[in-house]
């Protein structure tokens, strides 16, 4: 049987590179690649106008597998690129995919200035707990007491809380999902795609190989389950006393801001008046 028989999405792959893929099996990674491409096939994008770009980690693997434009960049640096990618083809679908550690320790500074100029990307951070490809480190994420090959007694590291920091920092769109509510997240990040402006879904994805053996969580199943017993939608967030919180998270739409105009519409419009000016003779 042919592959388009099977999955119109088999387009969106590079059937000719090695699957299954590089990581672990349980890892959650390979079910986010797969909403992406569905929400870019729901919605008609034509794959040559996609940019898709990564930095260094588990998550930043996603490159080698996707039938896109694609660029695999240095540890943190994925924006960037990403941000000069869009200057100069702003017609683009610009997205970039980054882990926990990639995207909010060495690239933390890149992050809040994205969210910060509203430029349109659409970043799908993926959430893991723990730096996975380089052993098991604790990442700005990694929960209060948990473990990892650098707490060997327990972090005690206060977390980030991404869906907080993006708000803050100016995103435009901001949710979260997690790969056990993965038809709602594909909802959420096919959102991102359509809004105009910086767009941040942040998706809770298992490591059983390490943050979940650390952590006695030994399988993909039973880190599911814990994302289920722990993700708690907005609304129902909102009900809850600060003692019924501990040891959950919401999930949702966080924010959805239309009014701020995109960074290249503003760029485009003040490049136009600077080029109006000297043509008439302004300082």
């Amino acid at each position: 049987m042919e592959l388009e028989a099977l999955s119109p999405q088999h387009d969106y792959l590079r059937i000719q590179k090695k699957f299954p893929t590089v990581w672990c099996p349980g890892c959650g990674i390979g079910t986010v690649m797969s909403a992406i491409i569905r929400a870019i096939h729901e919605l008609g994008i034509n794959k040559n106008n996609i940019a898709l770009i990564s930095g260094i980690g588990c998550s930043s693997r996603m490159p080698i597998y996707v039938d896109f434009n694609t660029l695999h960049t240095t540890h943190g640096r994925a924006l960037p690129f990403a941000t000069g990618i869009k200057m100069v083809r702003p017609d683009m679908k610009v997205i970039v995919v980054s882990g926990d550690g990639d995207a909010l320790a060495i690239g933390g500074n890149h992050f809040i200035h994205a969210c910060r100029r509203n430029i349109d990307i659409s970043m799908i951070l993926i959430n893991n707990y723990i730096y996975g490809m380089t052993g098991g480190q604790v990442s700005p994420t990694t929960p209060l007491n948990s473990y990892a090959h650098t707490a060997p007694y327990g972090s005690i590291d206060p977390p980030f809380d991404a869906v907080n920091l993006a708000s803050s920092a100016g995103a435009t769109y901001v949710a979260r999902g997690t790969t056990y509510h993965i038809v709602q997240t594909s909802k959420y990040i096919k959102k991102s795609l359509e809004h105009k402006g910086f767009s941040m879904v942040e998706v809770i994805s298992q490591c059983p190989v390490l943050y979940g053996r650390l952590n006695d969580y030994k399988t993909a199943v039973k880190m599911l389950y814990r994302q289920k017993e722990q993700a708690v939608m907005l609304k129902a967030w909102e009900k809850l006393s600060p003692e019924e919180r501990v040891d959950k998270y919401p999930i949702g739409e966080f924010v959805e801001n239309t009014d701020r105009q995109e960074y290249t519409k503003t760029y485009a419009e003040l490049s136009k008046q600077v080029r109006e000016e000297a043509t008439n003779g302004k300082d």
